[in-house]
């Protein structure tokens, strides 16, 4: 099986008014195309800082980042935009939708970004919505829905482009057991699929789901 992210000798280092923080440290990493991989590890040793540097949501130090065959790290900022938008789906844990637009609106808005023709956003939006149980939603504002629907939503938006990949950080963080439940199923279908996914987790519960964990502690993979 191909890798669809690959990381070599790859460091981090912030500075944060003139005070260097190392988050990642000397990372070697292959993730197998249609894989699902949970990385988990105690707050603050650089699991985040991993999977933005997967998504090219941030920059190595150094090192090299391949992600479905492309040297992100030598990507302009222009490219890396396109990069993100057309290729790499994102989910997070605070839903980021925008509450004053319906939910289709949000769907297409991803679409838009991506310059898919307007013809095609609407029919595309209904059709996502449709497959994580949300037809019924279509025009409702985003802040009138549950948590475990509006995670929904940023899961057919994080679609909307048809990526190769979906990031996730803590998902389900914010929600009950029942939308939990829901969401896991739809990224279980996902992965069938054969769409890659790589999750940050805290849950022990919904890394033992995942073909692969990946433990980051003190910057390093300790798997």
């Amino acid at each position: 099986m191909s890798s669809a992210m690959v990381l070599r000798d790859v460091h981090k280092t912030y500075n944060g008014r003139g005070v260097p923080t190392t988050a990642l440290r000397g990372v070697d990493l292959d993730i197998e195309a249609g894989s699902f991989v949970c990385i988990v590890g105690p707050s603050g040793h650089g699991k985040s800082t991993l999977l933005h540097l997967l998504g090219g949501l941030d920059r190595p130090s150094s090192g090299s980042v391949v992600v479905l065959g492309e040297h992100i790290e030598r990507m302009s900022d222009a490219e890396l935009a396109r990069f993100r938008a057309r290729r790499v789906g994102f989910v997070f844990q605070f839903f980021n939708l925008l509450k004053g637009l319906t939910v289709a609106e949000n769907v297409e808005l991803a679409m838009m970004f991506a310059g898919t023709p307007l013809r095609e956003q609407s029919s595309r939006a209904v059709e996502l919505l449709r497959s994580v149980g949300l037809e019924d939603k279509l025009h409702a504002r985003a802040n009138e829905l549950s948590g475990g629907q509006m995670q929904r939503v940023a899961i057919a938006r994080a679609l909307a482009n048809d990526p190769d990949a979906l990031l996730m950080d803590e998902p389900t963080g914010n929600l009950d057991s029942a939308s939990e439940a829901e969401v896991l199923a739809i990224l279980d279908g996902l992965n069938e699929q054969g769409r890659t996914i790589v999750m940050v987790t805290h849950s022990p519960e919904i890394a033992s789901r995942a073909g692969r964990v990946v433990e980051v502690r003190d910057g390093r993979i300790a798997e």
